[in-house]
């Protein structure tokens, strides 16, 4: 079974970054990996101090960029 992950930039994006993976536990590692980068490229960007509510607020947002597909069901991802 091969898993498909798409992960857009924004809910606008209409070419999203397209992923496959044979299994769901390395989606799911690559994902999360992702999200961590992605978090902290726009902490690290950021003009203002960040609170902790503030970066949990980005890492959601992040996660509902976030598609799954294995040719059969869509998992969309949340924490």
């Amino acid at each position: 079974m091969t898993i498909t992950v798409s992960y857009s930039v924004d809910y606008m994006d209409t070419n999203p970054t397209k992923m496959t993976f044979d299994n769901i536990n390395d989606a799911h590692d690559w994902i999360h990996e992702e999200v961590a980068r992605r978090v902290q490229h726009v902490v690290d960007h950021s003009p203002y101090t960040l609170s902790e509510t503030d970066i949990q607020d980005i890492e959601a947002n992040e996660y509902t960029l976030v598609s799954i597909t294995d040719g059969v069901v869509t998992e969309f991802m949340c924490i």
